[in-house]
């Protein structure tokens, strides 16, 4: 695969292109093994990011950020997939929730909320899923009651990217019971707050340099003033930017997939078996030219809904559709790298068994793979 120049970048995307992945190789990759073991990545990673304006980039200069299009946060969210440390995925919530802020926020949320998240000061999380509501948030039960001028929340949510480390959370609450459908809210919820507790770091299959947790809330008290959006239209908000979080997946199964390939590129064209090198043998030239050929139609499709959501055009079924085949696609070829690699493939030490364990969440959570194909369903004709 060539790093050549693509249609949609421009100088300056690639430049920070050359810049995050000399970052990362230098300050990040080296720390795999020591976040996995205290099972979050080092709280000052998110600082140093910030300084290379790679935390929530399509923040604007009124709030301190670069301002940034999907552009941007395409080349960052590729680069942190390609270099294959789980421990960085938290990026793409924190920003999901800077974007929420930013597009539905009161002035005084954005005032207060994204300068921090811009430098990194402030890490965020969203809370939605709960024991008993993952895909169908209809049955949230974590609810917010109004006390005068402040929310009383009180429930507990499972599965919270960056539950361990992060500063602030934006949380889905039932705010009115009675409605059939919606009654939801998105609040901000500081995690200094009293009434807030945080349960274990939970023991995951793969990303286990990515903290994610188990989160309680036992009157916990937020300001009124600190809903993101409409009182009970939380849900319309959620669907209306599920776009750039299924996007931001696609590109960061793209970037893990590249990096899965080239370590196995790699280690064919230095593994010997037989008296030559595994690179030599026609069925592993066939499964990597099989494997090249699978990321470089990702890419096109990725460059193409990139394009489409920097000019405000990204639709829920394109999103949908990017996310179901590039998480898929990420799948068959880590799968495929594991096995060229032979049983060192599954050993821990290797990145491609990790960069294995790591993938298989990405057809589960964002929605998965069975709701990509629903929504996409819904619209079955063809675009032009």
């Amino acid at each position: 695969m060539s790093d050549q120049k693509r249609g949609i970048y421009e100088s300056e995307h690639e430049q920070l292109r050359d810049g995050l992945r000399r970052f990362l190789n230098q300050e990040v990759v080296p720390k795999w093994d020591a976040w996995e073991e205290q099972g979050h990545a080092d709280r000052d990673i998110w600082n140093k990011l910030g300084e290379l304006g790679a935390m929530a980039s399509v923040v604007g200069e009124d709030f301190g950020g670069p301002g940034s299009d999907m552009r941007a946060s395409a080349v960052i969210y590729e680069e942190i997939g390609r270099c294959g440390v789980a421990g960085l995925g938290g990026i793409g919530v924190h920003d999901i929730v800077a974007y929420y802020i930013l597009n539905k926020g009161s002035e005084d949320l954005k005032k207060r909320w994204l300068p921090p998240a811009v430098t990194g000061e402030a890490l965020f999380a969203v809370a939605m899923t709960e024991p008993g509501a993952g895909s169908d948030l209809r049955g949230v039960r974590c609810r917010a009651e109004r006390d005068g001028d402040e929310w009383v929340i009180n429930g507990s949510k499972i599965f919270i990217t960056n539950g361990i480390m992060a500063d602030a959370i934006a949380v889905v609450c039932r705010t009115d019971p009675a409605a059939e459908r919606g009654g939801l809210s998105l609040i901000m919820v500081k995690t200094d707050q009293a009434g807030f507790k945080r349960g274990r770091n939970l023991h995951k299959v793969g990303q286990k340099s990515q903290d994610t947790a188990e989160i309680f809330f036992e009157d916990a008290r937020a300001p009124v003033s600190d809903i993101i959006g409409e009182e009970n239209r939380g849900l319309n908000l959620l669907m209306a930017e599920l776009p750039f979080e299924r996007l931001l997946i696609g590109v960061t199964a793209l970037g893990a997939a590249k990096g899965a390939y080239q370590h196995t590129l790699n280690y064919v064209n230095e593994r010997k078996a037989f008296g030559q090198t595994i690179a030599s043998f026609q069925n592993t030239r066939y499964k990597m030219a099989e494997m090249r050929t699978e990321i470089e139609v990702g890419e096109a499709f990725v460059d193409r809904c990139v394009s489409a959501h920097s000019r405000g055009e990204l639709s829920t079924e394109q999103a949908s559709m990017c996310k179901l085949w590039l998480s898929e696609m990420q799948g068959r070829v880590v799968d495929t790298c594991v096995q060229l690699h032979g049983g060192y493939g599954y050993m821990w030490e290797y990145p491609v068994g990790r960069m294995f364990a790591d993938a298989r969440v990405q057809r589960i959570y964002g929605g998965t793979s069975e709701i990509m194909k629903e929504l996409i369903s819904r619209s079955p004709e063809l675009d032009d």
